[in-house]
């Protein structure tokens, strides 16, 4: 057990969806699944569900009915745009714009940069963060992946010492979505104003794990998803400055996002966007969506993210002792084992290409994790340092042309997330490491899978 959680009342699992769903295994028994993919999507939280069934009755459209219905749903919708705001300690004028996900919601951003802005990513970005930047009008500098926090703060010290005057945009992920450490926000931030820059926090995986106060880290904006915060139903938030976002043309056209619409005498068509978050979610608003992240926040709120992060400390400090005694385990990181970090941890495991690995968890005891490079290529890359993926009799996820095949198993748990879940991972990975799968395997679908027609 951590330092922290020795200190720190650890409090019970919160109750999510499908903790006592059965799956079959490949031998014909069941199980109770063990869910260790929280970083991809977390479950659902029982409240969460619970709050959206109860208001299920009363859907209706969202800013533009005079029906009872209509006006329920539209202040429902803008409450829990409220409640998010709370939960992020949002400064006066900020906003909260509902998205997708993540993804959308750093898209959003990029499309409403200023012309000529120079932005700064680590090439240890997601993705979602390192890929949306790429317009023509505006440049993109990618930093190195770091060995430590300091070298993080310093590598884009320099970079933005050198920049040239203009708009600047740093993009930060506030906790790894490969290997869980946790980044120094709060410094990356201080330098990126004692620039002229801002910053973008990518909250993906920080948000369920820790509590995220714009205020207290400083940055210009947050972007995190609902179904990594146990929320279901698609929606994301992008929360910070207004200024950029009111200036740009809206990041979609439609209803909503227009206050006035008029023909012109020329046949053409002139229009008057609105300001505030409504310019940038035109349509319908997902407020079933909107309204399941409100209720997330509140839920993690009031269980009080104290407790929260004790437990998932124990879990992690149980995991780790647990996998320290396997020698054929090698965990990746970037800023050492004792950087502080969240339930998300990958490895790899000696003589053992992952897919296969991960396949064997799923299809022998009933354990869900992933296997791959995490929409994270160039993180993982430096990470396995070109260490090639054993061959196997299924396949790992294809390498690019001349590139050597690479790939890793991530597991990760949150808030739901009871001991037992760690524990039989353990003792399943020290069983397949001692004695192998007990079934054979192939590629089928791209995916590692087991071969059925073989008896083992």
């Amino acid at each position: 057990m951590s330092a922290y959680a020795d200190t720190v009342s650890v409090c019970e699992p919160l109750a999510v969806l499908g903790r006592d769903v059965e799956v079959p295994l490949v031998g014909g028994e069941k199980v109770s699944y063990a869910a260790l993919d929280y970083a991809a999507s977390a479950p659902a939280l029982q409240r969460v569900w619970d709050d959206v069934a109860a208001y299920a009755p009363y859907y209706g459209s969202v800013h533009r009915g005079a029906g009872y219905l209509s006006q329920l749903s539209t202040d429902l919708f803008e409450q829990s745009r409220a409640t998010v705001a709370e939960f992020l300690d949002l400064r006066d004028g900020d906003q909260v714009v509902f998205t997708r996900a993540t993804t959308d919601s750093l898209n959003l951003l990029a499309s409403v940069l200023p012309a000529g802005t120079r932005v700064f990513a680590f090439e240890t970005e997601h993705h979602a963060s390192l890929l949306p930047w790429r317009r023509e009008d505006v440049g993109v500098s990618y930093l190195r992946a770091p060995r430590s926090p300091q070298e993080a703060v310093a590598a884009l010290d320099q970079a933005l010492a050198q920049c040239p005057e203009g708009p600047k945009l740093v993009c930060v992920t506030g906790a790894s979505n490969v290997t869980g450490e946790i980044w120094p926000v709060r410094e990356l931030a201080a330098t990126a104003h004692r620039h002229g820059a801002r910053i973008v926090l990518d909250a993906a995986q920080l948000a369920p794990h820790h509590p995220v106060s714009v205020r207290d880290l400083d940055v210009d904006w947050v972007a995190f998803s609902g179904h990594k915060l146990y929320a279901p139903f698609g929606a994301g938030v992008l929360a910070g400055r207004s200024d950029w976002l009111d200036a740009a043309e809206p990041y979609l056209a439609g209803g909503g996002a227009s206050r006035s619409v008029a023909r012109e005498a020329d046949g053409s068509v002139a229009v008057e966007w609105q300001q505030g978050p409504a310019r940038h979610e035109a349509g319908s608003p997902n407020v079933i969506g909107a309204y399941a992240i409100a209720s997330a926040c509140k839920a993690l709120t009031e269980a009080g993210f104290e407790g929260l992060v004790a437990r998932e400390q124990y879990l992690i400090g149980r995991l780790r002792a647990g996998l320290a005694e396997i020698p054929q385990v090698k965990v990746l990181t970037l800023f050492g084992e004792e950087h502080p970090r969240v339930g998300v941890l990958s490895f790899v495991v000696q003589d053992w290409n992952s897919s296969h690995f991960s396949a064997a968890l799923s299809a022998e005891y009933g354990i869900g994790v992933r296997d791959g490079l995490f929409c994270a290529h160039p993180l993982v890359r430096t990470l396995l340092g070109g260490e090639e993926a054993p061959p196997s009799e299924c396949g790992a996820p294809e390498a690019l042309p001349g590139e050597r095949s690479l790939n890793a198993i991530r597991v990760s748990f949150g808030a739901g997330t009871p001991d037992e879940h760690v524990d039989r991972f353990v003792a399943a990975v020290r069983e397949l490491v001692t004695e192998g799968a007990r079934w054979a395997y192939r590629t089928e679908g791209g995916r590692c899978v087991p071969d059925t027609r073989r008896q083992p």
